[in-house]
């Protein structure tokens, strides 16, 4: 069962893409963008669940599959979006392989290695070389979502690591060359509760789970879908090729084994 909501809204008025946004915080930041008035496509490689979220989204909602990995599957979604509204505003580049198991460096595949990277930095590249000329014409702007992992790691989880440091330096590189029309910043979330209602309401995380953040709380697909609409608003107009940390201060916070 999905459950979603987002106020309905005349018009197509500004538009954005975000890929990865079929679930979690792809999803949030569709939904919490058209709240604010945006028309959103959704972009996933999952046809199923993608075209199910974006009918419940209502009008202002529109499904294309999309591996960003593929540059020619890139360039077919780009003219897409442009064929049907015309114009882009907004791009926000979310799709990304995470490594639930971790893989032991001395079993990381190569042919594994090379897909991570493909997906979560040569994606974002791939965005922003087909849709720089149409977000130049509206003076629009890019958010790439990555990671403290970027900063921080555990055992065993160098693709991710390194993808997400490698969007970071993307994200200032982009910034320059393609400002001053077009902005370009990340956001970095921490530990980002992205489960469907029904899986948090199943099962709950605990206070342990909360209390460890300077913050009190675990965060929320909300709480990264608000950073990423601020930067593509017109309020955030001075700001580019910045890292936005949403972690609920835990880079900040000096851990100890007791």
């Amino acid at each position: 069962m999905i459950e979603l909501s987002a106020p309905q809204v005349a018009g197509i008025g500004r538009v954005a893409l975000v890929t990865g946004a079929a679930r979690g915080i792809g999803l949030g930041i569709a939904a919490w963008l058209i709240s604010e008035g945006w028309q959103v496509v959704l972009a996933d490689l999952d046809r199923q669940r993608g075209s199910k979220v974006a009918k419940a989204l209502g009008d202002s909602a529109w499904f294309i599959t999309m591996d960003v990995a593929d540059e020619e599957q890139v360039a077919r979604g780009i003219a897409e979006v442009l064929g049907q509204f015309g114009r882009l505003d907004g791009l926000v580049c979310n799709a990304a392989m995470a490594e639930p198991h971790n893989i032991t460096l001395e079993s990381l595949d190569l042919a594994y290695w090379n897909r991570v990277l493909a997906v979560n930095l040569s994606g974002p590249m791939l965005l922003a070389k087909h849709c720089a000329p149409y977000l130049r014409a509206h003076g629009g702007s890019i958010v790439n979502l990555a990671s403290t992992r970027a900063r921080q790691s555990e055992p065993d989880s160098e693709a991710y690591a390194a993808s997400k440091g490698g969007l970071l330096s993307l994200t200032h590189a982009l910034a320059i060359s393609l400002g001053p029309e077009v902005r370009v910043n990340a956001v970095s979330p921490g530990w980002i509760d992205a489960r469907d209602p029904a899986a948090r309401r199943a099962e709950p995380l605990s206070d342990a789970d909360h209390t460890q953040h300077p913050a009190g709380r675990v965060g929320t697909v909300e709480d990264v879908a608000s950073m990423v609409a601020w930067l593509l608003s017109r309020n955030s107009g001075f700001v580019t090729g910045q890292e936005f940390v949403v972690d609920g201060g835990m880079t900040r916070k000096m851990i100890y084994q007791g």
